[in-house]
């Protein structure tokens, strides 16, 4: 069975709605390991009323921290500090999707980063990305720090606005397979999440 973290090159650049997508698609189960803040709207409640297959089980996070801030620094405000050992990924006999929380270098704790969880986890990484200025250097830094850390890269997928230029310098660049690219949607329900499922190739 398939694992894939899902990260991006940033916060806000769609991980979530890429996670449905692709949990969906391969009807996997999903995991996030780590939500800091918005408990009562947390990414895990978002994926439930988003997938309309039946096979999909959407495990317990194992650190629901409730400040929407830097993991490390709402666990702290918490009273409690993020330990590594305590993250275990789920036993599964189906597809498993894992959402990070920010971009790579987002710290845990204080010796710590979002890319150490990921080595640990041992699974192969699907980055997000999304064209603006600067998000080739961006991709481009997140690529090699996952090359640097000889974690295994599926692919990217690119979210929202297209720009072909961009987007084929960067896969030429990074020699990183492009997964696909999903456009801006018209909505966001069950329905438009199964067929986005479509602009994706794994």
């Amino acid at each position: 069975m398939a694992k894939y973290f899902i990260t991006g090159i940033g916060t806000g650049i769609g991980k979530t709605l890429i996670s449905a997508i692709l949990t969906e698609k391969l009807k996997a189960d999903y995991w996030k390991p780590i939500q800091s803040g918005d408990l009562d709207s947390s990414d895990s409640k978002t994926i439930s009323s988003l997938i309309s297959n039946t096979q999909t089980f959407i495990h317990p996070e194992s650190y629901r921290l409730t400040q929407p801030l830097s993991p490390h620094l709402s666990a702290r405000l918490d009273g409690i500090q993020i330990d590594l050992n305590n993250i275990t990924i789920p036993v599964t006999q189906n597809n498993l999707i894992v959402e990070g929380a920010g971009g790579l270098m987002v710290p845990l704790n204080e010796s710590e980063l979002i890319v150490d969880l990921i080595k640990k986890l041992d699974v192969e990484v699907i980055l997000i990305s999304q064209n603006y200025l600067g998000s080739i250097n961006h991709t481009l830094l997140s690529v090699n720090l996952l090359k640097q850390y000889h974690i295994p890269i599926k692919g990217i997928i690119f979210n929202g606005d297209e720009n072909a230029e961009t987007e084929r310098y960067i896969v030429q660049y990074s020699n990183a397979k492009k997964l696909g690219h999903v456009p801006h949607l018209n909505q966001i329900d069950q329905e438009q999440i199964a067929l986005a499922g479509g602009y994706i190739s794994l």
